[in-house]
């Protein structure tokens, strides 16, 4: 009788106690699409061009585009502000003067040129795009770099003048005279954005680059006391042998890329596998240990994880609208791993490492 009544408390006990044992934390990265073609994903981790040394001659970036190309991407993001996010900060000044004088561009000359402001000249490109054609006219495309233009999306309307024949890049079809000074002028800015992703886009036959930077997490200190102590606390921060270790290799490697496979060589470093250990250690991992009453250096990473969140959703809108795609993400060395972390997690997502891109010759 005792051996029945045993049992049958077990039995009854089995999903009760099944039910209250702890279960593994859900995980999205193990949940991955199961049939079709998963997107692919390739985080270019790149110093910003436009920071280094006048000595560094951007034709040597020659190999590595070459590379870029050779890898076939369908669609290439930047590490840029959007014009429709440059609209938005503009409408609150409060808090975003800091994040608009240092990261959007005034399409102010655009504007003019084609009547049309941020929202409606977005609308307009969305509207030509959609209708393309194969083969479009010089025309045309002068008209969509206008747009791109007047939309607050200079990268994207270089590759469309990047596609123009020399001698149909003039004014006219929405571009006047001032508009063209600033394409030619785009040709030769010292930046990824420009001279790596646009570069790229245009010998793939893409009419777009996607700008997927976010600053909307930016916040200025409450008062200008608290803003000079922030920025002091930060330097404190990196004032670290990490950071005196990173700097010195950054510049040797900067020293170096004469040719291009020098500049591959440099890639090659700054992609590699240690980095990501060594910029937490010297940047963000130092901040977290940050001891100020304010705790500025919390503050500071919270607004660099914010902002990585917000870029790596952006990355991922890119693909909703043709699944299984393979995008080129051209970013600072900073966020790649933050990026490749974040965008692991996306069920419909496969991080491709650069090492086969970017391999030695020989």
């Amino acid at each position: 009788m005792s051996r029945l009544f045993a049992s049958m408390l077990f039995a009854a006990c089995v999903p009760a106690c099944a039910a209250t044992a702890p279960a593994a934390p859900f995980d999205p990265a193990a949940h991955k699409l199961q049939s079709g073609r998963i997107n692919e994903v390739m985080v270019l981790g790149t110093p910003h061009l436009s920071q280094l040394p006048k000595s560094f001659d951007a034709s040597q970036l020659s190999a590595l585009n070459a590379r870029l190309l050779a890898w076939r991407p369908q669609a290439i993001a930047i590490e840029a502000l959007s014009g429709l996010q440059c609209a938005y900060l503009r409408s609150y000044p409060q808090r975003y003067a800091g994040a608009i004088k240092s990261y959007c561009w005034d399409p102010a000359a655009a504007q003019a040129a084609t009547g049309l402001d941020v929202v409606a000249a977005t609308v307009q490109t969305q509207r030509l795009l959609a209708a393309w054609p194969a083969a479009p006219s010089a025309g045309q495309r002068r008209t969509l770099a206008s747009l791109f233009l007047a939309g607050g999306e200079r990268a994207s309307a270089l590759v469309q003048w990047l596609r123009l024949p020399e001698a149909e890049r003039r004014a006219g079809d929405g571009l006047d005279a001032a508009l063209v000074v600033m394409l030619n002028v785009l040709l030769q800015r010292r930046g990824e954005d420009m001279l790596i992703a646009a570069v790229v886009a245009a010998k793939s036959g893409h009419e777009q680059v996607y700008a997927m930077d976010d600053h909307t997490s930016d916040a200025p200190a409450d008062t200008a006391q608290d803003e000079k102590a922030y920025g002091e606390a930060l330097m404190r921060v990196w004032d670290n042998p990490h950071m005196v270790q990173r700097k010195r290799i950054g510049a040797e490697l900067v020293a170096a890329s004469t040719t291009p496979a020098a500049v591959l060589a440099m890639y090659r470093a700054y992609n590699a596998s240690d980095q990501a250990e060594m910029v937490f250690r010297s940047d963000f991992g130092a901040a977290l240990e940050e001891v100020s009453p304010q705790q500025f250096g919390r503050n500071y990473v919270a607004y660099w994880e914010t902002r990585n969140l917000r870029m790596a959703s952006n990355i991922r809108e890119v693909m909703m609208a043709r699944p299984g795609m393979r995008v080129l993400v051209v970013v600072g060395v900073s966020h790649k791993a933050y990026l490749e972390a974040y965008l692991r997690q996306m069920h419909d997502v496969r991080i491709v490492g650069t090492d086969a891109v970017l391999r030695q010759e020989g």
